[in-house]
């Protein structure tokens, strides 16, 4: 039986916690070990653990995966989060990589300029609004099922609800006139049934 994945990366959200939002969906428990200091990033990129140089890392099915779109696909994959056909999985990576781009300049607010930063807040807002929510919105109402592709489950939906928890974090009211949406905040308690505690958010 194989262990439980290993994850590498810094205690924060960053670029690890899409993967631990996958994993958690998925049922999969993993553990984590923190890069507390530099000796720590160090000791991987010597031990041949990091093909470029950086983290996240993953350690599963005797693999050390890097760069998080890999690493994303092969969960997906494993755990049958990615649809079940090419077309499906086209509409997946679609609409997990309009995520990725909200989801990107939400991630980035923090390290702005602070002279900056209140324009970088109105473009985010503006974007939120008027371009990344009504698409899911429309998407769901054009299909009226569940789930964004092929009503089932898939790493799009988790995407999408991570981000949504990041909107709702950031200004609530941006979620206010997308209903479609909106509940899909509180859906992560059904959607993980509370494996979400191995995730630091």
């Amino acid at each position: 039986m194989a262990g439980k994945p290993i994850l590498h990366y810094f205690n924060g959200r960053g670029r690890m916690e899409c993967i631990r939002w996958l994993l958690a969906a998925a049922g999969v428990e993993f553990e984590e070990k923190f890069i507390e200091k530099p000796e720590d990033l160090d000791k991987l990129k010597n031990d041949g653990s990091l093909m470029f140089q950086q983290v996240p890392m993953v350690e599963i099915d005797g693999m050390k995966l890097v760069q998080t779109r890999a690493i994303l696909n092969y969960i997906a994959t494993k755990y049958n989060l990615y649809g079940k056909d090419m077309k499906e999985r086209a509409l997946i990576d679609m609409y997990s990589e309009g995520v990725a781009d909200l989801g990107e300049m939400i991630m980035h607010l923090p390290l702005c300029p602070p002279a900056e930063k209140d324009a970088k807040l109105t473009l985010i807002r503006e974007k939120t609004t008027n371009r990344y929510l009504p698409a899911f919105e429309n998407v769901l109402k054009s299909h009226g099922q569940d789930y964004l592709v092929g009503n089932k489950l898939s790493r799009a939906d988790i995407h999408l609800v991570e981000l949504l928890y990041y909107v709702e974090e950031l200004d609530p009211s941006l979620l206010a006139n997308f209903p479609l949406l909106k509940p899909r905040v509180l859906a992560l308690l059904v959607l993980t049934s509370g494996a979400l505690i191995c995730a630091d958010i």
